[in-house]
């Protein structure tokens, strides 16, 4: 069994969500939207919300940013419950994980490079005779994907199903400088919090069947899952970080608190826009409806 004390809700509740920033930067409007869903959405059902600070790739982590981000939730009244958790804290949990998956034989060391995998669409399995002890040189773990189909009921957008062997072949769990993949750490990491409910970006939306898959192999628990679609820049593209989306400001609390209620489709009272953010989220808590987010079906990724 893998080393993992999964907690029991606290009394009298059942729902834990939770917000997981990377902090490559201070936090920009998309991001504040997906706070706010996911905030709403634990208040609204008398939930815990909690922040992890996903600082599992020190090269894309800005010195400063954690502070930044846990600061502006501050100033924009999005506060957590209990202790941040630092994905940086818990290798010793990953790699229980990872013995736990390499004992039932479903890992295996893949010493490829990146240009001998570019002409493949999914991992053709190169390394999969390699189970035992890791090749010499720098090699990555890597899971065998399962020719089977594996799916899930979306809060929001509509259910979602995935061969994992023809639509993403093995996928990397701990790459070859010993960083730990997103994949195997959100699932331990939201195990270990007690999370069951996930309210997060569409760009997570087709991962989510890898993280079943972990989640199943390792024996823990498959939170619900709801996808917001994502808030696009004027070029098409996601409002991020790495397209140079600017970051909030705490003197707009008001306004933008306004427009992220709005983005989620919640009908806002006018007497209430750009009022206090506390009266807003007042508000926003006690109307919550999350059928009412805006939800293209032909194309669920982006507002």
């Amino acid at each position: 069994m893998l080393g993992l004390t999964i907690p029991e809700p606290p009394r009298g509740c059942g729902y834990i969500g939770r917000f997981a920033p990377t902090p490559s930067g201070p936090l920009h409007f998309g991001s504040l939207v997906a706070a706010l869903a996911s905030y709403l959405d634990a208040r609204a059902h008398q939930g815990q919300w909690l922040v992890r600070i996903e600082d599992i790739d020190p090269p894309r982590c800005q010195a400063g940013a954690s502070d930044s981000i846990l600061q502006t939730l501050d100033d924009y009244g999005l506060h957590w419950d209990g202790n941040i958790c630092y994905q940086s804290q818990q290798t010793t949990h990953y790699i229980s994980a990872l013995k736990q998956l390499q004992q039932q034989q479903r890992l295996f060391f893949c010493s490829c490079s990146r240009s001998q995998l570019q002409a493949h669409t999914t991992y053709p399995g190169t390394c999969r005779h390699q189970l035992g002890a890791p090749v010499k040189g720098a090699c990555s773990y890597r899971i065998q994907a399962p020719d089977l189909e594996i799916g899930f009921d979306d809060l929001i957008m509509p259910t979602y199903k995935e061969n994992l062997a023809q639509a993403v072949g093995d996928f990397i769990l701990r790459r070859k400088d010993s960083l730990f993949a997103y994949q195997l750490a959100v699932v331990v990491d939201d195990a270990l919090q007690g999370i069951t409910h996930v309210i997060r970006g569409a760009d997570l939306y087709q991962q989510t069947p890898r993280q079943i898959f972990l989640q199943q192999g390792l024996n823990l628990p498959t939170p619900t899952y709801g996808h917001i679609p994502l808030i696009m820049n004027d070029q098409g593209q996601k409002l991020s970080k790495q397209n140079f989306a600017q970051a909030i400001t705490t003197e707009a609390a008001p306004a933008l608190m306004s427009q992220a209620i709005q983005r989620l489709g919640q009908a806002l009272p006018a007497e209430l826009v750009a009022a206090p953010v506390v009266d807003q989220l007042s508000w926003a808590t006690q109307n919550w409806n999350r059928t009412l987010i805006p939800c293209h079906r032909q194309d669920p990724i982006a507002f």
